[in-house]
């Protein structure tokens, strides 16, 4: 009689033991949308409510709006497209997260010496890639010089959150403020105590903690060869942030010539050297996404040199005749362990 007393009692016991650790088992939450002219992806261990946390979703699509409401040249109204109308000489107050990304976008310039430029933006304009209709039009080389007048990253100040131009520049954001606004998702999932997630804007990455069982996120580096279904290198980020830049996807052919949307401010014409993939990985994604295409613009030889003389984490790829050649730099080789 004794046993079949203890039998039940024995097995509430183990369904509540199972149940309780159910109850603190994370776990994977993901979704994701369009932004940016892109999308995003979000990856995140919880042990919260499923529903509660999909919760995260209208906040994340919030701050990503936020985003595209400062920074995009595709909106006329943007706080970034309102500056690019004032004429020269004048000044504006801008808000605070443009006032940061410009920063870092000012820095790389710096460091680059110009072949990265923020003041890019009337040449890729005239190049077609751009807001507005794309033609897919070579421009004669007196537009092009006339294009160049209004580029110089020199011309553009920022002072606190005051931000002024000498010129009459374009500022253009393309090249960062996807890598910015991952670094803000990011700061979203940190308000809510979320301590092991992966967030993606266009390839822009930020990773933070780790999967179950301590396995790192990994991420793959895809082969210009292949795209999205080939892997060039997968790579394991812990707590880090990695973008990549490349030319094989967004271009132009006219007269069996390619050409690139990545723009060298000093020639004033698409990149045309050997150098398809460049991969950066730094503390964020608004320096990583910078600073790749930085690299991507100076090429394999300098932008290689760049990458070495700042410390730079960078994995490049460089087409060669039979394939294409990796070229780390040192920051870059324990990432490939």
């Amino acid at each position: 009689m004794r046993k079949k007393v203890l039998l039940p009692v024995f097995l509430l016991v183990v369904a509540a033991v199972v149940y309780r650790l159910a109850a603190f088992t994370p776990e994977l939450i993901s979704f994701s949308g369009p932004t940016m002219g892109t999308t995003y992806t979000v990856k995140f261990f919880t042990t919260e409510d499923v529903a509660s946390a999909r919760d995260l979703k209208s906040d994340v699509d919030a701050v990503l709006i936020k985003v595209n409401a400062l920074m995009s040249t595709y909106d006329p109204n943007s706080e970034l497209s309102l500056f690019n109308k004032l004429p020269a000489g004048e000044s504006a107050n801008v808000s605070e997260e443009l006032a940061y990304v410009i920063d870092k976008a000012l820095l790389i310039s710096e460091m680059s010496d110009g072949e990265y430029d923020v003041t890019v933006g009337p040449l890729v304009n005239l190049w077609g890639f751009g807001p507005g209709n794309r033609n897919d039009v070579v421009p004669s080389q007196n537009q092009i010089d006339e294009a160049k007048e209004r580029v110089g990253y020199q011309y553009l100040t920022l002072d606190d959150r005051l931000l002024s131009k000498q010129k009459s520049i374009y500022v253009d954001l393309s090249s960062i403020a996807k890598g910015y606004g991952v670094d803000a998702v990011a700061q979203v999932l940190e308000r809510k105590g979320i301590t092991s997630y992966l967030v993606e804007v266009g390839g822009e990455i930020v990773s933070k903690g780790t999967k179950l069982d301590d396995v790192p996120w990994r991420i793959a580096v895809e082969s210009p060869a292949g795209g999205h279904d080939i892997a060039e290198r997968i790579i394991d980020v812990t707590d880090v942030a990695m973008a990549t830049s490349g030319d094989y996807r967004n271009y132009f052919e006219k007269n069996g010539i390619r050409y690139s949307h990545t723009i060298n401010p000093v020639t004033g014409r698409p990149i045309t050297h050997r150098l398809v993939s460049v991969t950066v990985i730094d503390k964020t994604a608004t320096m990583a996404d910078g600073l790749a295409t930085a690299i991507t613009v100076l090429g394999p030889k300098k932008g290689f040199e760049f990458a070495q003389e700042h410390g730079v984490a960078a994995y490049l790829l460089v087409k060669t005749d039979f394939g294409f050649e990796e070229r780390p730099s040192d920051a870059f080789k324990p990432y490939l362990q």
